[in-house]
């Protein structure tokens, strides 16, 4: 019988996954994979932390070289061969040999598109002068180590205040240069809701990191000391030694464009569940792909690491005639910055909205990491997302010091599982002091919102609290309620609630706010076994002052 020939395009995550896969299912196919960078399999995402020095050695981010690709797999690995066209007909391939300036073709049975994706560098004046660079690859994180090291820089700007913008501030600050985030959108971390972006905002601010928000850039110049200027649409400049652009990244897709390969509507290549493009003899994985979101039915861009890896596998599956299917993605990511731990899973309420799904509600909660009787303990902001008329598990986000993935890795399981909040209030988690508690933030997640859906405690819409007419109380002590408030609030202590109630209007919606929306839950329990229309403002003032932060 002829050996199966695959051909791969691309390597690290998604291609170097997939040839791996197809040898342990294929001893006998012919591999080879073109790959037109210097490295085939290299940890990307650790760049950041090799431009801080905080992994110093180059060869730590080499996860795989042809040497052990071949010795290993016997997989023919061809590093610095550019895929240039395509003939689908013919089932052929061009390749440029960069290092020896030729030409030749390649013949496929299979062929696995992973050409990954681009940073986005838009050609605003002056972005080719020295000191501006973006980071995709190892070759980019060299050439910012050697400007550092070379120019010794103490100013840096950060155009894009995404999940790479703040990963980059932390470890520019690491080495000790003064950084300012240029944001075009109103908030950071583009993907979270708004509130919950604005705890990163806060500790940014709180260690040193410039903040420039609503606000693009419209070009850069060269200072009469050799520096950079960096001017906003708004007229604002900004003085730097080093400039780093992490707006995103675009899909590569000239290739497949070239080819007459179906694009979908957000510019990524359209596969089937199989990874199959629309040419049944080549697939497509990884940064180029659009995928589905398995909550909104959207399409989407998501250039993570893990759907990578787990579409190269389906795809090589596949090929090797197995029935594998990659249905879709959740988009599961968490950043760490300067101590700070973001993360989150699932639909989040913007993207809800945007694909026109209603039936859903948010809680908000702020319990600890871990018992507060241990030392150490500190605050998960967390945020839950669920279906209001059934109460399955939608999204989540949480913010932190600690603890906050492993919450938010929990809740992705159970999302993918289809599970309810219903089922997290009675997941059976890990509990020691020093690593939890009793009642885990992810059961105190599902029983909240289970309490909203067996109508326990009506929410309050905080989006609303500035139009509503209703009846505020603040259920904290005296001295608390003094040191910040709901405005237009009454104090009223929550022990002192059931003495109180003659004050308490009868015509009039309650609104109850609290600390973190305990004693608000608590209250609500009373005013409601009293006859009173009241609602629980979720999460208290600790919700209250990142959905109205003070300027």
């Amino acid at each position: 019988m002829t050996k199966k020939r695959v051909v791969i395009v691309g390597g690290v995550a998604g291609g170097a996954t997939c040839a791996a896969r197809l040898r342990r299912l294929d001893e006998d196919a012919e591999i080879v994979l073109l790959d037109r960078g210097q490295y085939v399999s290299f940890a990307n995402c650790g760049l950041p932390y090799y431009v801080g020095n905080v992994i110093h050695e180059e060869s730590k981010l080499l996860l795989a070289t042809p040497t052990l690709f071949r010795e290993r797999f016997n997989i023919e690995v061809r590093t610095r061969n550019e895929v240039t066209g395509m003939d689908r007909a013919a089932r052929t391939i061009t390749v440029h040999d960069l290092d020896r300036e030729r030409e030749y073709r390649e013949h496929y049975d299979a062929l696995v598109l992973s050409p990954g994706a681009a940073p986005i560098s838009p050609r605003w004046p002056g972005s080719g002068l020295p000191g501006i660079f973006t980071l995709r690859t190892i070759p980019d994180s060299r050439q910012i180590r050697d400007w550092i090291e070379s120019k010794n820089p103490r100013k840096a700007v950060i155009v894009g205040g995404g999940f790479i913008g703040l990963e980059m501030a932390e470890n520019l600050a690491h080495r000790g240069i003064a950084v300012t985030i240029i944001e075009l959108a109103s908030q950071l971390m583009p993907p979270l809701d708004p509130e919950m972006a604005e705890y990163a905002r806060e500790h940014l601010i709180a260690h040193g990191v410039r903040l420039c928000m609503g606000d693009g850039v419209a070009g850069f110049e060269q200072s009469s000391d050799g520096g950079l200027v960096v001017r906003t649409k708004s007229g604002a400049a900004f003085d730097a030694d080093l400039v780093v652009l992490a707006i995103g990244v675009r899909p590569e897709t000239k290739l497949a464009r070239d080819a007459g390969l179906e694009i979908g509507a957000r510019g990524g290549i359209r596969v089937d569940s199989q990874m199959r493009t629309c040419d049944p003899r080549i697939w497509a994985i990884g940064d180029a792909v659009e995928v589905k979101n398995l909550l909104t039915g959207q399409w989407e861009l998501v250039p993570l690491a893990g759907p990578a890896n787990r579409q190269g596998r389906v795809a090589a599956d596949v090929i090797c005639g197995r029935d594998s299917r990659f249905e879709g993605v959740l988009a599961t990511a968490v950043c760490g910055f300067l101590g700070l731990t973001v993360a989150l899973t699932g639909a989040t309420e913007k993207a809800l909205r945007s694909a026109g799904i209603r039936d859903y509600q948010s809680v908000y909660l702020h319990p600890n990491q871990h018992v507060s009787y241990y030392p150490g303990a500190h605050a998960i902001h967390l945020k839950l997302v669920f279906r209001a008329s059934d109460g399955r598990v939608l999204g989540a986000q949480a913010v932190g010091e600690s603890g906050v993935e492993r919450r938010i890795d929990v809740i992705a399981a159970a999302i993918q599982m289809k599970a309810t909040v219903f089922d997290l209030e009675e997941s059976e988690l890990c509990y020691a002091p020093q690593y939890g508690a009793a009642k885990d933030p992810v059961n105190l997640a599902g029983m909240v919102a289970a309490n909203v859906l067996r109508g326990d405690v009506a929410i309050a819409p905080w989006q609303e609290l500035e139009a509503t007419d209703a009846y505020l109380v603040d259920v904290r002590e005296p001295f608390e309620f003094r040191r910040d408030s709901v405005d237009g609030a009454v104090n009223i202590p929550l022990g002192q609630l059931r003495g109180k109630m003659s004050e308490l209007p009868r015509d009039r919606e309650i609104w109850v706010s609290c600390g973190i929306g305990q004693r608000s839950y608590y209250a609500c329990r009373i005013l409601t076994q009293h006859g009173f229309r009241a609602r629980s403002l979720s999460g208290g003032y600790q919700t209250y002052r990142v959905m109205y932060p003070l300027e």
